[in-house]
């Protein structure tokens, strides 16, 4: 029998591999598990839900609440639903601020190595956050805006430049994972296998996986790549945040805004899902979300750490 590794114990969500009309449950209750795929302990007490109720700050309106009641909240360890409140929810999110979410400035960022095997990655076991998305989602600008620095990723007018595993140490205890990015149509078919089996092989094999940070273009309609990758990585049961990027973008015409696309994505997930995953909204231009994203991992690399 195969040892589950140590981050497969506190997955956030379970994609579904039936057909549509199915839903699964998105994350691990706080109950005994009956089915033998299910880890019985889970790392990770994370889960989304709907809350009924919360309880309102003195400078919420009635309306804010209410509209606050409705939404699919992804849930941080320590937290319990009936303690939430409001101003405890990240801005352009559904994610939820919990005891854990502690210092999460960049303070230095130091470019380690590029692997073309995940055997080859650091073997240091520090906690590490992979970025992956589109070759033209805007994934290097992200890690730039992220790190306040022009050049610690490799950024290009022309996609997928990215074509190795590459390692970012963060304040010499954590890692930023630059991945390449799928769907270049112009590489060769040679090479597009070649990204995704080593990719593949990287999350299916990296112990000290933290979280993907899936980023989606929310300047465009949602694309079938996107949604089948956030398949794969749920079947193999990989933890998920969306990041959804460039959503200062607003094009002209009949094109919709980026919360109109943000929108009809999360539809289209929650056609295989009960609650959606996490999800965030970015811009690496205007600096949307930088500060609420690097929280959410703060509590997500801190909780690892502890346990």
């Amino acid at each position: 029998m195969q040892v589950m590794s140590r981050f497969r114990l506190f997955n956030f969500h379970l994609f579904s591999t039936f057909p549509q009309s199915t839903k699964l449950p998105y994350s691990f209750p706080k109950i005994p598990f009956s089915q033998n795929s299910y880890p019985k302990n889970p790392r990770f007490s994370i889960h989304a839900f709907t809350p009924k109720t919360f309880k309102s700050s003195a400078t919420t309106s009635e309306s804010a609440a209410s509209i606050l009641a409705k939404k699919v909240l992804f849930m941080a360890p320590g937290v319990e639903p009936e303690d939430i409140t409001e101003d405890m929810i990240l801005p352009g999110s559904n994610i939820v601020v919990g005891p854990y979410a502690g210092d999460s400035k960049i303070k230095e960022v130091e470019f380690v190595k590029s692997s073309n095997k995940p055997k080859d990655c650091p073997k240091d076991e520090k906690p590490e956050f992979a970025m992956l998305g589109r070759s033209n989602v805007g994934k290097s600008s992200l890690i730039n805006a992220l790190c306040k620095k022009k050049e610690v990723a490799l950024t290009s007018k022309k996609p997928g430049k990215t074509q190795l595993i590459n390692h970012f140490l963060v304040n010499k205890s954590w890692y930023i994972v630059d991945l390449p990015g799928y769907g270049f149509a112009n590489a060769s078919e040679a090479a597009r296998m070649d990204w995704s089996s080593f990719t593949k092989g990287y999350f299916l094999n990296r112990d000290t996986l933290v979280s993907v940070l899936l980023l989606i273009d929310a300047s465009v309609p949602p694309q079938k790549i996107d949604l089948d990758c956030a398949n794969w990585l749920g079947r193999n049961k990989i933890p998920i945040t969306f990041v959804f990027t460039k959503c200062d973008k607003m094009k002209g015409g009949k094109a919709k805004r980026p919360d109109e696309n943000i929108r009809d994505f999360q539809e289209l997930i929650r056609q295989n899902y009960q609650h959606p995953p996490a999800w965030i909204m970015t811009s690496s231009v205007s600096g949307l979300g930088r500060d609420e994203l690097l929280l959410h991992m703060s509590q997500l690399r801190n909780y690892w750490n502890n346990e």
